[in-house]
């Protein structure tokens, strides 16, 4: 799938400022970082990178590790074009080869988040954090993936249409049978606390009037009603 996001992530590399999620909400609007200057960040399943190059623009020490060697090219190819040096690692999410309590951030946009099992990469990020180190992760909006179709290029119904209970590992019918993972609000709060987090904020952002995404899971009008992203933001006890 890799060259699926060659175009959007070299457009990603362009934005002036972070822009979030699928609706591009800017960072200016959303204020979803802390303080980075000087920081040393991780971003787990980095795909093209953008997220790692807006945080190292903005001055903090990066780390980006994918386990797609052909995304990582992509993300080396942007980082000659563009000028940009930070650490890109092939590696697994859930299992980061790099010491203990190595970071002040890590931070996942559908990456790690949704291709990676949570029961493991949220231990690795904890393990990875050092004590009062934050989590910042964007999902699929737990209420949104319950009400989507197992078809490709039909948008999410009003209509639930998965059992809420018991989500964790997804194979889907369409994008040739693609493993997700997705969890439910309760499990997502015990799998944090047991891993040693504080849960500190769960943002769920209105897209504006007029937005677009060039996703075809969900429309704007649905996602003026209910929420189809989850930013959870977890603190490591200290």
């Amino acid at each position: 799938m890799a060259p699926e996001f060659v175009e959007s992530g070299s457009k990603a590399w362009h934005e002036k400022e972070p822009k979030w999620g699928i609706w591009n909400i800017p960072e200016s609007k959303l204020r979803l970082l802390p303080e980075i200057v000087d920081k040393d960040v991780i971003e787990l399943g980095c795909g093209t990178a953008y997220v790692s190059a807006w945080l190292t623009r903005l001055g903090a020490r990066v780390t980006a590790i994918d386990n797609s060697e052909e995304q990582r090219k992509t993300a080396h190819e942007l980082q000659r074009e563009f000028g940009l040096s930070f650490k890109l690692v092939q590696g697994d999410a859930e299992r980061v080869h790099l010491p203990d309590a190595s970071f002040d951030l890590a931070i996942s946009e559908y990456g790690a988040s949704i291709w990676c099992d949570p029961y493991r990469w949220i231990a690795e990020a904890s393990r990875l954090l050092r004590p009062g180190g934050l989590l910042i992760f964007l999902v699929n909006g737990t209420i949104l993936f319950l009400c989507m179709p197992d078809k490709d290029d039909v948008p999410a119904s009003p209509h639930l249409l998965r059992d809420f209970l018991g989500t964790h590992r997804f194979k889907l019918p369409n994008s040739g049978g693609t493993i997700e993972f997705h969890l439910g609000f309760g499990d997502w709060i015990h799998l944090l606390r047991r891993n040693g987090f504080e849960v500190e904020d769960l943002i769920q952002p209105q897209p504006p009037r007029g937005a677009a995404t060039r996703w075809t899971y969900v429309k704007e009008d649905w996602a003026r009603r209910w929420p189809s992203e989850d930013i959870w933001v977890a603190r490591k006890r200290a």
